[in-house]
């Protein structure tokens, strides 16, 4: 009866899988004939912290656009140390490309990437304003496809789908692969169903005048998933928040295993406290572990076969997210390791009640607030 069971949840899962495959296959075909949006002066804000592998780069990309308006990047940092500075230095300028740093070290409550923000907002000149993190790196045509969007009726803000990039040796990797063989497919199958409510880090896109309404980021400095919260603080103005359609590069720069874990840990108890029924049935999105439970109970030819199903639904998706980002993000011969480790932090993440974030422990409190601990 076990294995039965086993056998029935694996084989949901494989049809899940397979079902997230076919939404991202169907975002690639909205890639090709998304219009482009009328361009206007732009304010990118980029809270940063700490030197990464290819930060210079993942800048630039926001300034290399195909835009006819001036884009003004702010960086905000809040150490007068912090290696990030030179990296905004090394940004080329020109008359309708900037790139400003603002220092300042006041903090504004626990999350430290809001203070940063709060501080930052000041120097921002135009009333469009796109935020993303700063291990982001955006195609050509990133803002014309956010301001398309962004102009569509009812639309409050814009978000941004990613795909992993592995920058700092093998386990940034094996990130990575977790990001695009695995988050993206859901973010995008959650998005074809209508259930989704993403709004990421990648990218937020929204009027001056949305922000305002919505608090302004004082009203996040001591949220978790400030990201989700803004978003959902727009719904609340009766708005939507719209996934653009533009893939953007999320730069995994993990060096260990143990640093892995932490930032899995978090990211996974932070959206199990955003939606803790919706985190219970993302483990369906998992049938490696169930297959190869049914195949240890009941060893045979068909259980056998739900393990070789399981990972070839999941090397099935590798296949159309590869097409969608135009690269490859990992070896595909990892993604069954990947599959139970991801496993693993699942189940973990339901016990996880204090997680760390850039250097700082973080005690989590109802309704996604933190204290610093």
């Amino acid at each position: 009866m076990i294995v039965l069971v086993l056998s029935a949840v694996a084989l949901l899962g494989i049809a899940l899988v397979l079902a997230a495959a076919a939404a991202s296959w169907r975002f690639r075909r909205r890639l090709r004939t998304a219009p482009l949006g009328a361009a206007e002066p732009v304010s990118l804000l980029k809270p940063l912290h700490g030197g990464e592998p290819r930060l210079v780069a993942n800048l630039r990309s926001f300034l290399d656009q195909s835009w006819a308006a001036p884009i003004d990047l702010i960086a905000g940092v809040q150490r007068e140390d912090d290696p990030a500075s030179d990296a905004v230095a090394a940004l080329p300028a020109g008359p309708d490309r900037t790139a400003r740093l603002v220092r300042d070290p006041r903090r504004h409550g626990a999350n430290a990437k809001i203070g940063n923000l709060i501080n930052m907002m000041p120097a921002a000149r135009h009333d469009l304003i796109v935020l993303s993190d700063s291990d982001i790196a955006a195609p050509p045509d990133y803002l014309a496809r956010l301001a398309a969007a962004l102009d569509a009726p009812g639309v409050g803000a814009v978000t941004c789908a990613y795909a992993g990039r592995g920058d700092g040796g093998f386990w940034s990797l094996f990130g990575a692969a977790m990001l695009s063989y695995q988050f993206l497919p859901s973010v995008l199958f959650a998005d074809a169903l209508g259930t989704g409510d993403a709004c990421m880090g990648s990218t937020i896109a929204l009027r001056r005048e949305t922000l305002e309404a919505i608090g302004g980021f004082e009203a996040f400095a001591d949220i978790l998933a400030d990201d989700h919260a803004i978003g959902a603080a727009v719904r609340a103005l009766g708005l939507k928040v719209s996934l653009a359609p533009v893939l953007v590069t999320h730069a995994s720069v993990e060096p260990s295993l143990a640093a892995l874990l932490r930032h899995e840990l978090r990211w996974a108890a932070t959206v199990r406290d955003l939606n803790p029924g919706g985190m219970l049935g993302m483990t369906l999105l998992h049938p490696l572990p169930f297959a190869l439970a049914a195949l240890a109970l009941g060893p045979g030819w068909m259980t056998g076969a739900l393990v070789a199903g399981a990972i070839g639904a999941r090397w099935t998706v590798a296949a159309v997210i590869d097409r969608l980002a135009e690269r490859k993000t990992a070896p595909w011969l990892l993604l069954p390791l990947r599959d139970l480790l991801t496993f693993a932090v699942h189940i973990a993440c339901f016990f996880v009640r204090r997680v760390e974030w850039r250097g700082a422990r973080l005690a989590m409190r109802e309704a996604g607030r933190i204290e610093a601990r």
